[in-house]
């Protein structure tokens, strides 16, 4: 029996001494998600347009005992996602997590949607998932190992009422999140970097709000469990994905939804 056989479950699951960048971490279920990466050992840098919020998110975590950095990046902007995660290792000393979670949407129907709305959505979901992959995961590649998670969502999988949402632009874009998942996991497996997907159904959120406030009874009928997500139901996922434990899973979509996407 080899010794990685005897690795106890709670080790699997142990982020200590792990350094993580999560991008649109300060609100929300990135929030949710970089709470767990502090709870279960790793320093975590926060990252967004809104460097305050950023800064008093990463306070929080702080108060947890890990280290933690809040700052400005427009995931968009290639310079910006250069300095920031230059920052993040020269404050960190490495980079081992990477939770691509930043977006935004644009409603409005398909017939009358404007370019510049699919523009921005394109830019900040796909684009901006690609930047910060591309440059966290040159220093990835240089310690020789890593863990990618790409936030997608189950609307890059499923249709939806346009009752209740219409943002094809935000579908297509998290759609392109799924695709680019499994061909980075396909180009960086060997050499020791993981990336997979976790695709949540309906959470609170500064984009999903207004729609839950309006229509929640409405979503929960369409949903088996019958409720949305709540404040920790990403927490053991993102943690799963961060650690040991998925060591040999790669190129997967973890679907976090209440059973939506079955029906």
């Amino acid at each position: 029996m080899s010794a990685e056989a005897n690795v106890p479950v709670q080790q699997l699951f142990d982020l200590h001494g792990k350094a993580a960048l999560v991008t649109g971490g300060a609100t929300g279920i990135g929030l949710q998600m970089a709470r767990a990466l502090a709870e279960a050992g790793a320093d975590v840098a926060i990252c967004a347009r809104d460097a305050g919020r950023c800064e008093e998110a990463a306070l929080e975590l702080t108060g947890l005992g890990r280290r933690s950095l809040g700052l400005h990046c427009d995931v968009s902007d290639p310079g910006d996602v250069s300095v920031t995660v230059e920052r993040v290792v020269e404050e960190l000393g490495r980079l081992d997590i990477l939770i691509n979670n930043s977006g935004t949407s644009w409603g409005a129907p398909t017939e009358d949607y404007p370019l510049e709305g699919w523009q921005k959505v394109i830019d900040v979901n796909l684009t901006g998932t690609f930047l910060c992959s591309q440059a966290v995961g040159r220093v990835m590649l240089e310690q020789g190992s890593g863990k990618i998670i790409n936030i997608a969502s189950v609307a890059g999988i499923i249709g939806g009422s346009p009752e209740l949402r219409q943002a094809v632009a935000y579908s297509a874009s998290k759609g392109g999140v799924l695709a680019f998942t499994r061909d980075l996991a396909c180009q960086w497996g060997r050499r020791g970097i993981t990336v997979n997907a976790i695709a949540p159904g309906w959470f609170r959120s500064s984009m999903a709000d207004k729609v839950l406030d309006e229509n929640e009874a409405a979503i929960a009928e369409g949903i088996p469990l019958g409720r949305v997500g709540n404040e920790h139901e990403l927490k053991g996922v993102v943690v799963f994905l961060a650690g040991a434990a998925s060591d040999h899973i790669t190129g997967q979509t973890i679907v976090v939804d209440g059973g939506k996407s079955i029906w």
